[in-house]
């Protein structure tokens, strides 16, 4: 396979949340160096034990490839005494269940399942998203504040992810929180397609909004949006400028990985064969080639 400037990944559960192996053999075969944790075994990578988690650390690693992230459900939930929770928004839940109560429960796992599978980040949330987000911005970015300092003592990063269903959800509304919370232990796990479904253009406008130096994990998915109703699609075929974006990420430094979020459940329902489908769209697009 030719070299690639950027490294490739995906969530796994994309590809397949019940059969791992199957999910990285697939991953594998499009070139992925890269492995998400969030459904594993059809179970939320929270729920794992640790015996679990070391079986599935072996198995990546058995292919040559790394966990990257932790993608966590924390700050996934409704933020108490805050205006009411936006109704025009999907809220995914991903096989998690977790409240306001459990978060320091739940981010303590997160850090013990990061270090465990040598994973470097854990994702987190802004919580659902407000009628008022600004009134929550805030406690907001107190909350990842407080992630950050924790993550750091241990060595980790906490990437937020900028969530068209949570109060940070664009590329703009980033910016701000990274201004607000300067600690280099918080990264932005950039969405462009979770910014478009937010009502932003993601790039040039959303993407040059932020620091680049602060970009530390992006995801790939393509969508088109109404009203912040999305259509999944095949990745460079929707209204994200993937080729644009990808030749900015380049041009400004950045060379992490770009990781396959399919959601398109591809052409004939088959969500295996979309995130395949997906991820030699991704390789493509990396390597310049011409997407039809």
């Amino acid at each position: 396979m030719s070299e690639l400037v950027l490294p490739l990944a995906a969530i796994t559960d994309e590809f397949s949340p019940t059969d791992l192996d199957r999910a990285l053999d697939a991953m594998a075969e499009v070139g992925m160096t890269g492995a998400e944790l969030r459904i594993v075994w059809g179970r939320n990578i929270m729920d794992l034990s640790d015996q679990e988690i070391d079986r599935v650390r072996a198995s990546v690693e058995s292919r040559g490839m790394q966990v990257l992230s932790i993608a966590s459900p924390v700050l996934k939930c409704v933020l108490p005494d805050a205006p009411p929770v936006d109704p025009r928004l999907q809220q995914d839940t991903f096989a998690a269940s977790f409240t306001f109560a459990d978060q320091p429960a739940l981010a303590k796992r997160a850090f013990e399942i990061a270090e465990r599978s040598g994973a470097r980040m854990v994702r987190v949330f802004s919580y659902w998203r407000s009628v008022d987000p600004d009134a929550c911005f805030g406690r907001v970015a107190s909350a990842l504040q407080a992630l950050a300092e924790q993550a750091g003592e241990r060595g980790l990063i906490i990437g937020i992810e900028n969530e068209h269903a949570c109060n940070i959800s664009t590329g703009e509304e980033t910016a701000r929180l990274l201004e607000s919370v300067a600690t280099p232990s918080l990264q932005v796990i950039w969405d462009p397609a979770n910014a478009l479904v937010a009502g932003e253009t993601p790039f040039p406008f959303g993407y040059r909004a932020m620091p680049a130096s602060r970009i530390g994990h992006v995801h790939a998915k393509d969508c088109d949006a109404v009203d912040f109703h999305p259509t999944w699609g095949e990745l460079g075929a929707m209204s994200v400028d993937w080729t644009g974006q990808i030749q900015a990420l380049v041009s400004d430094g950045y060379r992490g990985y770009l990781s396959l979020e399919t959601h398109w459940k591809g052409p004939h329902g088959d969500k295996f064969e979309a995130s395949q489908i997906c991820g030699r769209r991704l390789r493509a697009l990396v390597l310049g080639d011409r997407v039809s």
